[in-house]
């Protein structure tokens, strides 16, 4: 088993070997150089998957470098893409990185307001976009973008003008290099680890995103720690799918270029696990809803099976939530029992194999991160033999804080530190933290940044935690979501949330309430096939499309009485000041469109306590 010690030494390799390494840029040269004919990538291509090497990517990079130099792309230049996680995204940020510009994602579910604020906040002069849909948010808003002198056109044709195709852009890149055969080379060679290589936008969740300053350096250490705790290595083939707008695809980025593995680019979040089964994957790195929705449907699957095999599978169920009630007291007591012992060898095995088979049968390693994991979720995943390995850290930090490792999983935990970060508990329970993970800062707001980052270069995450006896770090909470009651008490309101959402594989989403208020309260969304089944909804109405809307049956009786049961359930567990004393089931669920969640599914509290204020204030029971 690898030890802490062993980590550092890993790491320590990774350094040596990054040592004559600037940039991120010239880390992917050194990884296309060594790798050449090895599969970088796989992407699926008119219905079949299509392998990348890394000598492919390389090539396509550097055309489009000199593509943007020839359009008058500077050195520093803020360039923004908006698209979706695909190979051509990789080919625009490195060849961004290659001319020596910043590149600035923007996730391609934001309305054109939110474009058109990241866009004007970063200053950006060019944008890559992925289509036709994404073309027609920046052609609304041209008039108020005038810095912007180029969009490129990853899919289709442009007009050779304003618009180009990639093409397009090639073409004018390779008539430049004519002109000036060493002009990409000197601008590579001349960057350096303080130059920055990203500006990454905040979700918005907590106010008016903020633009995050990532130096080349801290990308150059998000690969050393994840290639040299191994969390990471070049044997994996790892299927993502997260926006490369978010800091933890940009930390897998940063670890697939210093370990050379195999990146598989899922076509959509929607299409995960179908594209797992087919390109057999080793790992996979999801925010927690995906996990949810996993652990949902496999319960849901099983409750649902006739017969004997439909008994064993409840009452393996029923099993599985005391022990992990039990694994979840502050004592981490055990639980065994005869019916438990029963379904770890007859239940728990067949779910495992048939999960494993559905996501490939290589499948091992499951990564947690961009906000808290419910410990049902964990411990269910444990159970049936996976490592579920969580992992914590902010955009400010590179999502690059601490994760647990195979061999030392302590569930319940965001795991250790990496080697290089330090991190330490405020007197009022805040997680702060210092290292080459940190921001530079927010752009252009240097009072902001001051408010964060201390004197001493610590940032105050923001996140109430604690280190444990073997330092591991265990999350509480946000600083600015706990709850203070009427009475002066304070709740948490994501493990509320976390383990409603857990409770029953009818409920979506949840928003607890009650600062200020008498009593806690929730907002709750529903999920509509499962809700129409405890609506009793027949599939004869279904086909002669007489079906509730999603509205009627989230106000059925039936269903209301169901999440009524979860929540009382979920009550006796809860000390009285915490309990729920009243819900509301909204007549649709959350989404990014109507803005309520984020790109990653994390919901935006404050946006859905303004929208749903008059449910909130009248809450009935």
């Amino acid at each position: 088993m690898a030890t802490a010690e062993s980590h550092v030494s890993a790491m320590q390799q990774q350094r040596s070997e990054h040592a004559n390494i600037q940039s991120v840029t010239q880390l992917f040269r050194q990884r296309a150089g060594i790798d050449a004919q090895r599969t970088a990538a796989r992407r699926k291509v008119s219905g079949r998957w299509q392998d990348v090497t890394w000598a492919q990517l390389a090539k396509e990079a550097e055309e489009t470098g000199w593509g943007l130099i020839a359009i008058g792309v500077k050195r520093g230049d803020m360039v923004s893409i908006i698209a979706g996680t695909r190979v051509e995204w990789t080919v625009a940020d490195l060849g961004v990185a290659a001319a020596g510009a910043i590149t600035v994602p923007i996730y391609q579910s934001n309305t054109p307001d939110e474009c058109q604020f990241i866009l004007e906040n970063a200053g950006a002069v060019m944008v890559f976009v992925e289509d036709q849909k994404q073309l027609a948010k920046l052609r609304q808003l041209r008039g108020r973008l005038p810095k912007i002198h180029h969009l490129v056109l990853l899919e289709g044709e442009g007009d050779g003008e304003w618009v180009l195709s990639l093409e397009q852009l090639n073409a004018r890149g390779r008539e430049h290099r004519g002109r000036a055969p060493r002009e990409l080379e000197e601008r590579i060679q001349s960057q350096t680890r303080n130059d920055l290589s990203t500006l990454l936008y905040t979700s918005g969740t907590t106010g008016v995103p903020k633009g995050v300053m990532i130096t080349n350096d801290s990308m150059l250490f998000a690969s050393e720690v994840a290639v040299g705790t191994r969390l990471l290595a070049r044997e994996d083939s790892h299927l993502l799918f997260l926006p490369f707008a978010h800091s933890f695809a940009q930390i897998i980025k940063a670890a697939w270029f210093g370990s050379g593995l195999t990146m598989i680019f899922a076509e959509s979040v929607d299409k995960l696990v179908d594209n797992a089964g087919e390109t057999s994957p080793t790992i996979l790195s999801a925010v927690p809803r995906v996990y949810e929705k996993a652990y949902n449907s496999v319960v849901a699957s099983g409750m649902a099976n006739p017969g004997l095999q439909g008994v064993l599978f409840r009452t393996a169920m029923r099993e599985f939530e005391l022990y992990a009630y039990a694994k979840a007291k502050a004592n981490g007591q055990a639980y065994n029992s005869l019916a438990f012992t029963v379904a770890k060898k007859l239940v728990f095995p067949k779910v495992r194999d048939k999960l494993r088979k559905r996501f490939g049968g290589r499948i091992t390693k499951f990564v947690s991160g961009g906000a808290p994991l419910a410990k049902k979720i964990a411990y269910f995943f444990d159970l049936l033999g996976f490592d579920m390995l969580e992992g914590y850290g902010l955009t400010e930090t590179i999502a690059v804080t601490s994760v647990n490792l195979p061999g030392q999983n302590k569930l319940g935990t965001v795991g250790r530190p990496f080697p290089g970060v330090e991190v330490k508990i405020a007197e009022d329970c805040e997680i702060l933290m210092r290292g080459r993970n940190i921001m530079r800062g927010y752009f252009g707001l240097p009072e902001a940044t001051a408010e964060v980052i201390d004197k001493d270069g610590y940032f105050r995450t923001g996140d109430i935690g604690e280190l444990d006896a073997d330092g591991y770090l265990k999350i509480t909470d946000r600083k600015k979501d706990l709850i203070k009651t009427s009475g002066g008490k304070y709740i948490a309101p994501q493990a509320i949330e976390n383990a409603l959402k857990t409770g029953s594989e009818l409920i979506s989403q949840v928003v607890v309430i009650g600062d200020k208020r008498k009593y806690v309260s929730v907002l709750v969304t529903v999920v509509e096939a499962e809700a129409e089944k405890v609506a009793g909804v027949t599939p004869e109405q279904k086909k002669l499309r007489t079906a509730p809307t999603y509205a009627e049956v989230a106000r059925h009786p039936a269903v209301k009485a169901k999440v009524q049961e979860v929540i009382d359930k979920l009550n006796q567990t809860l000390p009285s000041y915490e309990t729920i004393k009243r819900f509301t089931i909204l007549e649709r669920d959350f989404s990014q469109e109507t803005g309520e969640l984020t790109p990653t599914m994390k919901v935006k509290r404050k946006a859905a306590a303004q929208k749903y204020k008059k449910e909130i204030d009248s809450t009935p029971a």
